[in-house]
């Protein structure tokens, strides 16, 4: 099978006016937990995975062998994006192994040298027909090894983005909005205000990073505002951990495979309701 290119997704999502979920993977019953809930929704399912997740799946190449397997008998469009990748190496690792779709992240450098590397991202990744995703600003909190301190002052600038866009060519821009990965400590309040002035300066889909544990209300909200594609990481690894502590105990609980099936459909329930979220309001 061959990936769809996240591009034509986040189209499609624009024409319907919603957001597709990007859920992360890291194994084979993360991946098939998506994949069910996709197939049973009739939605297309979008994969993030940070280097971190790849290595637990044997690298780009097992990355990709893993979410095929998972994927082989479904019918809904399945688009494998790596995340927050901050070298352009590891882009070409990542397209060459077989994503559809990469997001290079340099909101860490300045505005330039920005610029810089995700044109050069994709002017390699376009004649391959290989969706690039770039990011303007900065989200509090950590996720792999990437940890952000900072205010509001770290949030997207309207025209920064303007120009970014214009300059880089990207398919989509993740914007830093008042999300943060990981979980957080205090209720976020999303600036649907900056938003709203990305979007009338900026032609391509949004990306909001940091869905977990944001208020819903907030979420639609960023979606009727022109976001499109909505990561969530930090809710499908908790659904996964609380099943299986729950799960072992249950008195009288023995340690065997049967576990496994179990996990895999909370899994499965988290993301079928983040699906649900994102595209009835």
């Amino acid at each position: 099978m061959k990936f769809a290119p996240m591009k034509e997704l986040l189209n499609l999502a624009e024409e319907k006016g919603i957001a597709y979920g990007a859920f992360v993977t890291v194994s084979y019953d993360s991946a098939l937990a998506a994949i069910e809930a996709g197939s049973e929704l009739n939605v297309p399912v979008i994969f993030i995975t940070g280097t971190d997740c790849c290595e637990l799946m044997g690298g780009f190449e097992g990355t990709v062998e893993t979410v095929k397997r998972a994927a082989a008998n479904t019918l809904v469009p399945i688009a494998l994006h790596l995340d927050h990748c901050r070298t352009f190496e590891e882009c070409v690792a990542a397209i060459n192994a077989g994503y559809s779709s990469v997001m290079i992240d340099g909101s860490s450098l300045p505005f330039e040298e920005n610029i810089a590397l995700t044109r050069k991202v994709v002017e390699y990744a376009h004649p391959l027909g290989i969706t690039v995703e770039g990011e303007l600003g900065k989200l509090v909190g950590e996720e792999g090894d990437l940890i952000v301190k900072g205010p509001e002052g770290a949030q997207t600038d309207p025209e920064e983005a303007r120009i970014f866009v214009e300059r880089t060519g990207v398919d989509c821009l993740a914007v830093s909005i008042g999300t943060q990965h990981g979980a957080y400590v205090a209720a976020p309040h999303l600036n649907i205000p900056r938003l709203k002035a990305i979007r009338e300066v900026v032609n391509v889909p949004l990306v909001l990073h940091g869905g977990s544990g944001t208020p819903v209300d907030q979420v639609q909200d960023s979606i009727r505002n022109g976001i499109r594609k909505i990561n969530v990481a930090t809710d499908v690894i908790t659904a996964m951990v609380k099943k299986y502590n729950e799960v072992t105990k249950v008195p009288g609980f023995k340690y065997n495979t049967a576990i496994y099936p179990q996990v895999k459909d909370a899994m499965k329930e988290l993301i079928k309701e983040k699906m649900n979220q994102f595209r009835f309001m």
